[in-house]
């Protein structure tokens, strides 16, 4: 195994390890169908009305997905870390384009996999097929869970539980952006923030 191959191999098991063991043998079978590479921050990975092909994991940085509306409006859809991806169904399985855009909030490193590949792979490999529904299941683990926040709790409440779960992606992202995920104007966060004596 070439020095580079053995690198990106490394990475991805500082942050995907603690979900998959998987072995050198796993790695070789996808590592053909991976590129990993820098962005720079506010790149865009695909944008809303666009169609992608690839998910792109989060090795490390922060991202975000968002929509816009028509007149120019983002909503913060999902905030992402190291260790998340972005991704779109709609894409993959309904040939449709995104419904949101996906962006980096800070230099990241991303790899990259056409869906297809990662299909293929994953109906081959044990410890693929189980890093693929591992990492859907804590998507619609975290969907669920800020769904029944957006219900159940106020906006200091979700502010909260925000920081106290996501702290150092707290401390590395513009507030606007937290505001817009947590549904709150920027106004109403800096409010709370100084309600919280963080101002």
């Amino acid at each position: 195994m070439s020095k580079s191959n053995n690198e990106n191999y490394q990475k991805w098991l500082a942050v995907y390890g603690r979900l998959v063991d998987f072995s050198l043998e796993d790695w070789l079978l996808m590592a053909p169908h991976i590129k990993i590479g820098h962005i720079t921050a506010d790149t865009m990975l695909f944008e809303q009305g666009e169609k992608t092909s690839s998910v792109y994991f989060l090795l490390d940085g922060y991202g975000r997905y968002f929509y816009l509306d028509e007149k120019g409006n983002e909503r913060n859809k999902s905030l992402l870390q190291k260790g998340g991806a972005f991704s779109c169904l709609s894409c993959y399985l309904e040939a449709k384009p995104s419904p949101f855009s996906t962006q980096a909030l800070t230099d990241c490193v991303i790899a990259e996999i056409r869906y297809a590949d990662l299909v293929t792979v994953s109906e081959q490999n044990l410890n693929w097929g189980r890093f693929v529904r591992k990492i859907y299941e804590q998507l619609a683990l975290k969907k669920e869970k800020r769904e029944a926040a957006l219900l159940q709790l106020s906006a200091k409440e979700r502010y909260l539980r925000f920081t106290t779960e996501n702290q150092a992606l707290s401390r590395s992202i513009a507030l606007r952006h937290i505001a817009m995920y947590l549904g709150i104007t920027d106004v109403s966060l800096s409010r709370i923030r100084k309600e919280l004596g963080l101002t």
